[in-house]
């Protein structure tokens, strides 16, 4: 496990916990998907009356010293800049759950690769 803690910046304050490298390529890879997703449907403007196709959520899991979970329904955006996930980290004595912002997350992840790599 690599000493250098994740920290992610929400709207009001930051959360740091101890998260793998493995673990930060992976959420990395999670958001790429869920980006293509947002995108495909900002690319499809509602007023042409194309039907957009449902896009499935980002539902992405981490256990290791803490219970990451992050969810996002690109559904609800209507830009990947707009767009927010739900955030829950919990361990044994506490629970957090808030809204954080996706560009922010992308960021935080981008970062915490650049200094563990």
């Amino acid at each position: 496990m690599s000493s250098t803690p994740l920290t992610l910046n929400l709207v009001e304050g930051s959360v740091s916990f101890s998260f793998s490298p493995q673990a930060a390529r992976e959420l990395q890879a999670a958001i790429a998907q869920l980006m293509e997703r947002l995108k495909a449907i900002s690319a499809k403007p509602a007023a042409s009356g194309a039907k957009i196709n449902p896009q499935p959520p980002l539902e992405y899991r981490y256990t290791g010293e803490v219970f990451l979970e992050i969810f996002c329904n690109p559904n609800i955006w209507p830009t990947p800049f707009a767009a927010k996930v739900l955030l829950t980290v919990r361990d044994v004595s506490i629970r957090l759950t808030t809204e954080a912002e996706l560009t922010r997350l992308i960021e935080d992840v981008n970062q915490y690769l650049e200094q563990v790599e």
